[in-house]
C-alpha cells in the first residue's frame, strides 16, 4: 500500500491524490476520548445504518497507530465525506465549529493535492529537458538543477529541507511543503525547461531564475 504522508500545514494525510482525516485528531478537535469517536464511526459503518456499501468502502478506512509504547493501536482514516458524515452525528456548537474549519481545511489540501499532482506531471518534461542539456547526463545533473530552485524558493536543498523537518534522507519533500511553494517550483521548471537549452550556463541560468522568482514575489504582494 502507498505510503501515507502527513501534511503538517493542514493536519491532514494524503495518499493517492486523496486527503483523509485520522480519527485521533478528529477526537482531539472536538475534545472527546478516541474510543468515543471510534464507537460514532463503527455505528456508521454497520450494514444497519442506512448508508450504502459503497459509500462505507469508499470513505471510512481501517488503520493502525503506535503509541508511546510502540504498541499498535486502531484508528479509522476519513474521507472529506466520510468526516462530515461523522461529525454530522455529533452534536453541539463546538462540533459545527470544527467541522468548518476542518471542511476550509480540506479544500485547501485538496487544492494542494492537484497542485502537487500537476508537478508530478511536469517532471518528465523537465527531466527530458536536463538529460538533453547535456551530451553525457549524470544523476547529479538533476539533482543540481531541481535543488537550484529548491534554494530559491526554500532558501535551502532537499537534503537541509528534510534535516530541518526530521524527515528520512530519502523522503520525497514535495508533499511537505506549502502551496504556495509549490506553485513557485512548477512555475521556475517551466522556465528552466526553456533556460536549460538557451543557456547552458549553470550559474547564468540560476541568476535568471532568481530574478524571474523575485519578479513573482513582487507581483503577488502588489
Amino acid at each position: 500500500m502507498t505510503k501515507l504522508i502527513l501534511n503538517p500545514e493542514y493536519g491532514l494525510y494524503e495518499r493517492n491524490g486523496r486527503a483523509f482525516c485520522g480519527s485521533r485528531e478528529l477526537a482531539k478537535g472536538l475534545n472527546r476520548q478516541h474510543s468515543h469517536v471510534l464507537r460514532t464511526i463503527d455505528e456508521l459503518t454497520q450494514s444497519t445504518s442506512g448508508l450504502s456499501e459503497e459509500f462505507r468502502r469508499l470513505n471510512f478506512e481501517e488503520s493502525k497507530y503506535k503509541d508511546s509504547s510502540g504498541r499498535g493501536n486502531r484508528e479509522v482514516l476519513l474521507t472529506k465525506d466520510g468526516f462530515i458524515m461523522t461529525v454530522m452525528e455529533i452534536k453541539g456548537a463546538k462540533a459545527r465549529a470544527f467541522k468548518e474549519a476542518y471542511i476550509a481545511r480540506f479544500n485547501a489540501m485538496e487544492a494542494f493535492i492537484r497542485s502537487l499532482q500537476t508537478t508530478k506531471m511536469e517532471f518528465p518534461a523537465f527531466t527530458e529537458a536536463v538529460m538533453s542539456a547535456h551530451e553525457e547526463p549524470k544523476h547529479y545533473h538533476f539533482s543540481n538543477e531541481i535543488n537550484m530552485i529548491y534554494r530559491i524558493v526554500l532558501g535551502m536543498d532537499a537534503k537541509a529541507f528534510r534535516q530541518l523537518h526530521g524527515l528520512d534522507k530519502e523522503a520525497v519533500i514535495r508533499p511537505y511543503l506549502t502551496v504556495e511553494q509549490i506553485q513557485a517550483i512548477e512555475a521556475l521548471q517551466r522556465v528552466d525547461i526553456g533556460l536549460l537549452v538557451a543557456v547552458p550556463d549553470y550559474q547564468q541560468r540560476k541568476q535568471l531564475l532568481q530574478e524571474h522568482y523575485a519578479r513573482m514575489q513582487r507581483k503577488r504582494i502588489a
